[in-house]
C-alpha cells in the first residue's frame, strides 16, 4: 500500500500559561524542551514531538474528540506519576483486550494526555 503519511510526528497541547506548562512538562518528562519560544515549545519524546502552544484564554468548549496515546512500559506507574504531578483522572487504566492497557488524564490546562501499554506494537523501536 502506498500512503503519503510517514507516521505521526507531533502532538500539540494548548495552554493558557506556556511558562508554567513548560515547567510542568519538563518536570514530568524529566527533560528540557529542544525548542522554546513564546509562540511554541517543543519536547522530543521517544522520536516524536510533544508541543505546547499558547492560547489566549481557557477554552471551556475544548472537545474531547482527539486523543493521543504515548507508549509506556508500566501504565499504572506512569498514570500515578501523572496524578502526582497535578494531572486529574479522565479514564482509569483499563485493559482493552489482548494485554493492551490504556488510560487518560487531563493536564492542568485540560488537555487529555493518553498513555498506552501495547505489547504487540513497538512503534519505531
Amino acid at each position: 500500500m502506498n500512503t503519503p503519511f510517514l507516521g505521526l510526528r507531533t502532538c500539540i497541547y494548548r495552554v493558557t500559561d506556556i511558562g508554567s506548562a513548560t515547567e510542568w512538562y519538563s518536570q514530568f518528562l524529566g527533560i528540557r524542551p529542544y525548542f522554546e519560544q513564546p509562540f511554541y515549545v517543543g519536547f522530543e519524546v521517544g522520536g516524536y514531538e510533544l508541543g505546547l502552544q499558547p492560547e489566549e484564554s481557557a477554552n471551556s468548549s475544548r472537545g474531547e474528540n482527539i486523543e493521543t496515546y504515548w507508549g509506556v512500559e508500566d501504565i499504572h506507574a506512569v498514570f500515578a506519576q501523572l496524578l502526582a504531578a497535578g494531572a486529574t483522572t479522565h479514564e482509569q487504566p483499563t485493559e482493552v483486550g489482548g494485554g493492551i492497557w490504556v488510560a487518560t488524564a487531563k493536564d492542568p490546562w485540560g488537555n487529555i494526555v493518553g498513555i498506552i501499554y501495547n505489547p504487540h506494537f513497538r512503534g519505531g523501536l
